[in-house]
C-alpha cells in the first residue's frame, strides 16, 4: 500500500501547525487515487514527529511511503535532518520502501506560485 507523508518544520504557534493539517487534508483529497493514505508530521516543535508519522502509516498497512518535505529551501533540515530520521526508520522497517521526494522549493511550479501571489489583490 503506497502512502504519502507531508513533512513540515513545526512551530510553537498552534495556528501554524493547524495550517499543515489543512494542507495535508487538501493534498489527500487531490492525490487520493495515487495513495491509499496521506499523513503529516513535523520535524520539531509539534506532533506527530516524523518517526511517529511513519509508524502510523506502517501500522495502517503502508508498504511504501513517499516523504514529501514541505520546505522552501535546501537547508540543513532538507539535506541532513529529514534524511537521518528516514534512514533510521528504514532500518527499523526493512520491508517498507521509504523514499524522500524533492522538497517543494525545488519545484519549477514555485515560480508560478510566486508570480500569482505577487499579483494577487489584497
Amino acid at each position: 500500500m503506497k502512502s504519502l507523508l507531508l513533512v513540515a518544520h513545526g512551530s510553537r504557534r498552534a495556528e501554524s501547525n493547524a495550517e499543515i493539517t489543512v494542507v495535508a487534508k487538501s493534498l489527500s483529497d487531490r492525490v487520493h487515487g495515487n495513495y491509499a493514505q496521506t499523513g503529516y508530521a513535523f520535524l520539531e516543535l509539534a506532533q506527530p514527529s516524523i518517526a511517529d508519522g511513519i509508524d502510523e502509516l506502517v501500522n495502517n498497512g503502508a508498504t511504501e511511503i513517499i516523504i514529501l518535505p514541505y520546505f522552501l529551501s535546501a537547508g540543513r533540515h532538507v539535506h541532513e535532518d529529514v534524511p537521518e530520521i528516514v534512514n533510521l526508520k528504514q532500518k527499523e522497517y526493512s520491508d517498507v520502501k521509504l523514499h524522500i521526494a524533492p522538497y517543494i522549493g525545488e519545484a519549477a511550479e514555485m515560480i508560478d506560485v510566486l508570480v500569482a501571489t505577487s499579483e494577487a489583490e489584497n
